[in-house]
């Protein structure tokens, strides 16, 4: 039983990551359908924070800041700024999921868009204080609002295809081992 749990858990960790380089080859794909200005939303940060707040143990401190890190990289952000907000915003929301795990989806998403709204700021301040071309705020602005937007529909495909729901009280406690 406990075998199973393992690879359970590793399963899912190598099916987070490949979502998330899924998302970042769509992303760098030349596509451009959206109007100039327009971001859309960040898929991996959502995924990110969807099942932090879910399965807390699917996604580990190293799988966040290695994504995030790589996606920095990728997106041409700089390096380790959005990884290192994004990792201290979900370890938040694993230390609050257990005690908000019956508080309804109302208050994740409230918690997820305060998270976004408050990220992007700092990444904006970020980029003042080291003089680096900083988003536009229309561009900035869209990308928060689709992402928020869009958190509910990330939560229902993690939930509907792949599984990904509250752990019961015994499950997390089960599950939560650090491997």
């Amino acid at each position: 039983m406990a075998e199973t749990d393992r690879v359970h858990l590793w399963a899912m960790r190598v099916v987070f990551c490949a979502l998330c380089l899924l998302v970042m080859f769509f992303n760098l794909l030349p596509l451009h359908l959206a109007p100039r200005g327009f971001a859309g939303p960040d898929l991996i940060v959502a995924l990110i924070f969807a099942w932090a707040h879910r399965r807390p143990s699917f996604v580990p401190p190293l799988a966040i800041a290695g994504t995030m890190l790589v996606a920095d990289l990728v997106f041409q952000r700089p390096p380790g700024l959005m990884a290192a907000m994004v990792l201290i915003f979900a370890e938040q929301m694993k230390v609050r999921a257990r005690s908000q795990r019956d508080a309804g989806f109302a208050v994740e998403w409230l918690q997820v868009s305060i998270a976004l709204i408050v990220m992007a700021l700092v990444f904006q301040i970020a980029m003042a204080l080291l003089i680096l071309p900083i988003l536009g705020w229309a561009t900035l602005l869209s990308q928060v609002v689709t992402t928020i937007l869009v958190y509910p529909l990330v939560v229902a495909f993690s939930h509907g295809l792949l599984g990904i729901r509250h752990a019961g009280p015994r499950e997390n406690d089960r599950m939560g081992f650090r491997s």
